[in-house]
């Protein structure tokens, strides 16, 4: 696993309501490891697109809770004294203050909801 990953963190949101998401022309355009693009907003959440290869630092949202969704490959996220394993079409809500890292063996598509307040790039 790549301990140096580099974050390519895209907050801009990319779709409008009633715009068609096109997930699959996103990844294919994709050159980074780890890339994350917020692609709408529902309500008070944010809906991100996490194209992702290595790992994330360890961090926690004090005040939001997160929800990581797999569309493809396979996520782990680790937290303090156990590991969780995604495969596709599987998900979990990290609650918030629980302090957690995302990493992905292979490349892996992700869908993450947070709400509008989270910060993204985490406590680097």
């Amino acid at each position: 696993m790549n301990l140096k990953t580099k974050y390519v963190i895209q907050t801009d949101i990319k779709f409008g309501a009633l715009e068609k998401i096109d997930i699959e022309a996103i990844e294919k355009a994709c050159d980074y490891d780890w890339f994350n693009q917020t692609l709408c907003r529902v309500n008070d959440s944010l809906v991100r697109l996490g194209i992702l290869k290595g790992e994330f630092h360890w961090h926690q949202h004090d005040k939001e809770d997160e929800f990581f969704y797999v569309v493809e490959g396979r996520l782990l996220i680790d937290f303090e004294g156990r590991t969780v394993e995604l495969s596709p079409r599987q998900g979990i809500v990290v609650p918030r203050g629980v302090r957690h890292r995302p990493r992905a063996p292979e490349r892996t598509l992700a869908l993450m909801v947070e709400a509008v307040t989270v910060k993204a790039i985490g406590d680097a």
